[in-house]
């Protein structure tokens, strides 16, 4: 998507030097726009769980380049014992996105079927070039799947701006591009259909006021942020058309893993009527879960996360301010999950489909 009007990805290799990866550190937005250089599997770790990158796509594709980089940075020849500590370093670093897992287990699968290491390197690197590649056209396709949504909600208010509400940021910031539900704004935008979007700012990293603010912005599309809570009142006022959200997980009944505060939404939607999307590549199915609540492990994070925030200082300088008792006790659970039955449907790369086992499983027969 765009940065300043220049199209821009959140991961790519160094053209000159493809043992370098560059990433866009999320950390520093909206206020600077920062390009990070990682090289070795303790930088991509650090990356990962310091919240550098996130968002289930862009974390499965930055593992994939990081599985490169135990190959690239290691002197000699690596082995199956250096791939096996840089997969178990990897997948401990965010529990809960299976997109992680994924791409690393994916990495291992296409390093088992070449039998001479000299070559791992390049492999390696063709593989994490390919996932990357994978997730935004993956994206690109749920655009497509999710304008018909959008523009039969436009057509039906005769034309007036659709008003979607989303959560986090679900946006390219989250992928390599265009995003998962972003994807069909982004498609309705070019459709020339009219909407708005309601940001949820996302305690307490704020995803939504930083992130996906600062893309639609970029992208200009219009919007408006709000506090957390606010949704429900703006959908028993009529004033949302429609929600859309991502998920770092969903199982193969349908069960959602998302940013904490979503199943909130997902029951204001169900009890005003409001139509509730998540979009998602194949990716992030986790096809060996079947309850989402009592499988999904649920990361929790450090405390001062949610005792402390972050922002610009009127003097352009970043500054860190505490906004509770510094003894009060925290619990910083960074997911919850969204039942199947609050679910509208599951817009993918594939097709929409209802949430349930039996729709998902005829869009993907090969999980069977």
């Amino acid at each position: 998507m765009n940065v300043n009007n220049q199209p821009c990805r959140t991961i790519w290799p160094d053209p000159a030097r493809t043992e370098i990866i560059r990433i866009i550190d999320q950390r520093h937005l909206p206020h600077r726009f920062v390009v990070e250089e990682l090289r070795t599997v303790a930088d991509f770790v650090i990356a990962i769980r310091d919240m550098h990158v996130r968002g289930a796509g862009l974390i499965g594709a930055t593992a994939g380049f990081a599985m490169y980089a135990a190959i690239a940075s290691h002197p000699g020849l690596p082995d199956q014992r250096v791939l096996l500590q840089a997969a178990t370093t990897l997948i401990a670093a965010r529990p809960t996105a299976s997109n992680l897992a994924w791409a690393v287990e994916r990495q291992m699968a296409a390093l088992a079927t070449e039998p001479d290491r000299g070559c791992w390197q390049a492999k390696a690197f063709a593989e994490a070039c390919a996932i990357a590649d994978e997730d935004a056209d993956f994206c690109r396709r749920i655009g497509e799947h999710g304008l018909a949504i959008i523009r039969k909600i436009s057509a039906e208010k005769g034309g007036a701006p659709v008003n979607i509400l989303t959560h986090c940021n679900a946006g390219w910031l989250a992928f390599v591009d265009y995003g998962s539900a972003t994807a069909p704004i982004y498609a309705a935008q070019a459709a020339g259909i009219p909407l708005h979007v309601w940001v949820d700012e996302t305690r307490p990293w704020l995803q939504g006021a930083k992130l996906t603010a600062w893309e639609l912005g970029q992208q200009g599309v219009p919007h408006t942020l709000i506090a957390d809570n606010t949704g429900g009142h703006l959908m028993q006022h009529g004033l949302v058309d429609l929600v859309i959200v991502g998920t770092d997980r969903t199982t193969r009944t349908g069960d959602v893993a998302n940013k904490i505060g979503t199943y909130l939404k997902a029951l204001a939607a169900r009890d005003n009527n409001v139509p509730f999307y998540v979009a998602l590549p194949s990716s992030t199915f986790d096809w060996q879960c079947r309850d989402g609540v009592a499988e999904i492990p649920i990361e929790e994070r450090p405390g001062a996360e949610i005792l402390a925030i972050t922002g610009q200082t009127e003097d352009g300088s970043e500054a860190t301010v505490r906004i509770a008792p510094a003894d009060t006790q925290t619990a910083n659970y960074a997911f919850d999950v969204t039942p199947a039955r609050l679910v509208s449907g599951l817009i993918t790369e594939r097709g929409v489909c209802p949430a349930n086992e039996e729709a998902i499983l005829a869009l993907y027969p090969e999980a069977r």
